[in-house]
């Protein structure tokens, strides 16, 4: 009896051993892929294409939606700064805003933008984490107006603050939550702007 019982612990704890074995090996594989393991220099001077969803949220009265589609061309080379690493980009966009109608208004609208982004990398520019900020400029090809705001000039510009991370082979790819703002700059009224909280995976080749 006491040998049937220590048998099964053995057996039991060799069934664990054998059973735990490959669960650590993958969890060390996918804390491994993870973008804080990286351990190389990201390049941030790669042209990259990116594709971004957002919503703008408004209450009761519904949210607006909007999918983008863009590229990005670096234009400043990386200088240390601090801690860290600064570089800058344009990024070139079209979006499309999908937003309650005001009355037989419309709810689709098309724009086109560009915005001058400024990233810092840390650690010296070998972290796989950054952050962003940017200013720029956007038409739509209509005056945006929805039941519980509505734009003055189909003009706009735009500042944009995101955080985000690289991963994969080279940090091609990357991840980043970004929230974009949206305003004529009050070269008329009414102006109550508009602001976005976006997702957006970009692609680095």
């Amino acid at each position: 009896m006491m040998s049937s019982c220590f048998t099964s612990r053995v057996t039991g704890r060799s069934m664990r051993f054998r059973v735990a074995t490959p669960l650590r090996a993958a969890l060390f594989a996918a804390l491994s892929a993870l973008p804080g393991a990286a351990a190389h220099a990201f390049e941030d001077s790669a042209t990259g294409m990116y594709v971004e969803g957002g919503r703008a949220p408004h209450g009761q009265m519904g949210s607006a939606d909007s999918a983008t589609v863009g590229m990005t061309f670096p234009w400043s080379p990386r200088q240390p700064v601090r801690e860290g690493a600064l570089s800058g980009y344009w990024d070139v966009y079209l979006s499309n805003w999908h937003a309650p109608a005001l009355g037989n208004g419309p709810r689709n609208y098309t724009q086109i933008g560009a915005i001058y982004t400024w990233r810092y990398r840390f650690d010296h520019g070998d972290s796989p984490w950054f952050a962003e900020g940017g200013v720029g400029g956007s038409v739509m090809d209509h005056v945006y107006r929805t039941p519980d705001r509505s734009f003055s000039t189909a003009f706009q510009f735009t500042e944009v603050l995101g955080i985000g991370g690289s991963f994969g082979e080279h940090g091609t790819h990357e991840l980043s939550l970004r929230v974009q703002h949206f305003s004529n700059g009050g070269i008329k009224k009414p102006n109550p702007g508009e602001t976005f909280v976006r997702l957006r995976y970009a692609y680095r080749f």
